[in-house]
């Protein structure tokens, strides 16, 4: 899509910049359309099929009769649903990291490192040849629907900022590497592109998140920035580095060109007013969702929504959340839905089927549908973060929406948080749900104030709270801890989790690692 690669050493002229603008603009139309023309739920069927087909001598092949598939009928009476702990005990673990065969054709170059945020323990994805073409194709639909629904922004002629985790790879015995996903994006990134783009290979490799956040604020600092794609919460980090560094006031003024920011990773409800102010006027905002399975959905900003991208050889499949307890499936045969068969405004799993090696795969998050053609999308939270220490059924979504609302009403911006239930030590008193809140720049004046507000938001967007909070019958009220400015980096840091693609645990349905975080936050403020 850049062009051919004799372009290269020409590429950060300003007449090539131009061209290549102009070429990406035609191209963004031409993907646009065959999205918006295309029958998802037919593309879904065939990329499944040619799954199947191309997988059918592997181990997982054979053992699933993959040779005698016909049909997403067939599929699913013969391959169950699996999470990450299944594949790994049952096909991955003991051949690891020489999988070839075993879930996909081939060699295996790359494993993404997932922090494993619902469980603590680090998983390892495997990212095929085909994945890294798949990312790619995903990626560009991501810009395609964009500059299609802003023709007039020149994306091409500044940078583009990718605020990754670490590119340091660990290499195996196999001769494959183990490490971050957005280092592997970084590696495999085509030559004709890095001129477009920032940092440079060598700023992408350092491993410390300090040592590498002062090194991109002092070089991005003298570059043309058009976009910055990360992490909300590590993006403020870098905004902020920037700012004090340059005394400037917003982003604008330090990168004028500035046009998109990118984020994905978590709810960007909590952040908007924050980056609003950060950033500045004249911006525009994007968000992806992609995982380290492989890339979902991408926001098309005609709709204002996320948009599942159905024909990059993933296959997607949809269990409403009533057959999951505690993140595991209640039965082992749930409705297994797919493009065809989904009903907007219903909650469901997603599980995937790529070209990496993943068959009816659950990815532990959960999305509800606004819309099938085309197929639009909310993300609303993950499986485990379903909050109902008390039976109030809580997702994401709205303990996200309520925190905004709250601090609307009370004039602050939150940076981050974390929520889990305290459970009662006297059987007359209920339990609460404790808030775990940094904000940006002061707290609330009046925290009752700001309780409140949440405690009713969350009270009109779901009844199962609203019931269990009716006279503090079975709830008590939600209490607030106020986490001190750098706590939760800190906290994060503590744990090896600092920078990159790491993010703060949202919520903690069992209350231990709220206890975690409360109790090292004790230790840390002293």
């Amino acid at each position: 899509m850049f062009g051919t690669a004799w372009l290269a050493p020409l590429a950060d002229t300003q007449i090539v910049r131009r061209c290549v603008d102009a070429a990406f603009a035609r191209a963004s139309r031409v993907r646009t359309l065959q999205l918006d023309d295309m029958d998802a739920a037919t593309v879904q069927h065939k990329i499944l099929m040619k799954l199947v087909r191309h997988a059918q001598g592997t181990r997982y092949g054979r053992d699933h009769d993959f040779a005698f598939l016909s049909s997403v009928a067939d599929y699913q009476n013969r391959v169950p649903l699996r999470d990450y702990d299944a594949f790994w005990t049952q096909y991955w673990q003991a051949a690891y990291p020489k999988l070839d065969n075993i879930t996909w054709p081939g060699f295996t170059p790359y494993y993404a490192l997932s922090s494993g945020t619902t469980s603590g323990a680090t998983k390892f994805i495997p990212v095929t040849h085909e994945m890294v073409k798949s990312n790619r194709k995903a990626a560009f639909a991501t810009m395609a629907l964009y500059r299609a629904a802003r023709p007039l922004a020149r994306t091409f002629t500044g940078k583009f900022f990718f605020l990754g985790g670490s590119t340091e790879f660990r290499k195996q015995a196999d001769g494959s590497h183990a490490g971050d996903l957005s280092g592997i994006a970084t590696k495999e990134l085509v030559d004709v592109a890095r001129p477009y783009t920032f940092p440079s290979l060598e700023l992408s490799l350092i491993p410390d998140w300090e040592t590498k956040l002062a090194k991109l604020t002092e070089a991005g600092i003298r570059e043309k920035i058009a976009a910055v794609s990360g992490v909300p919460s590590w993006m403020l980090k870098l905004f902020d580095t920037v700012l004090q560094a340059t005394g400037k006031r917003t982003l604008r003024d330090v990168w004028p060109e500035l046009q998109l920011i990118v984020h994905g990773g978590t709810k960007f409800d909590s952040y908007r007013e924050t980056f609003h102010s950060v950033v500045g006027d004249g911006v525009d905002y994007c968000e992806v969702y992609p995982c380290s399975e492989g890339f979902i959905a991408t926001e098309d900003p005609r709709y204002k929504l996320l948009r599942l991208v159905p024909d990059h050889d993933i296959f997607f499949e949809f269990i409403p959340i009533e057959y999951f307890q505690d993140g595991k499936l209640t039965t082992d045969k749930p409705t297994r839905h797919t493009l065809a068969t989904v009903t907007p405004g219903v909650v469901y799993a997603v599980a995937v089927t790529t070209c990496a090696g993943l068959w009816s795969y659950l990815i532990g998050d959960t999305v509800r549908f606004e819309s099938v053609q085309p197929p639009l999308l909310h993300f609303t939270g993950r499986i485990r973060n379903f909050l109902s220490a008390f039976g109030e059924h809580l997702i994401e979504e709205e303990v996200e929406k309520a925190i905004a609302v709250a601090a609307a009403v009370c004039g602050v911006r939150s940076k981050d948080h974390h929520v889990g239930p305290v459970f009662p030590t006297d059987p007359k008193v209920p339990g609460h749900h404790l808030y775990l809140i940094e904000f940006h720049d002061r707290p609330p004046a009046d925290q009752q104030q700001f309780l409140t507000a949440l405690d009713n938001e969350l009270s009109r967007l779901n009844e199962d709270y609203a019931a269990h909070r009716l006279g503090n019958l079975t709830m008590m009220p939600p209490q607030l801890k106020l986490v001190p400015v750098g706590g939760f980096d800190a906290w994060m840091a503590a744990r090896g989790k600092a920078g990159g693609q790491n993010k703060v645990p949202r919520m903690d349905n069992s209350g231990k690692m709220t206890y975690e975080i409360v109790s090292w936050l004790s230790a840390f403020r002293r």
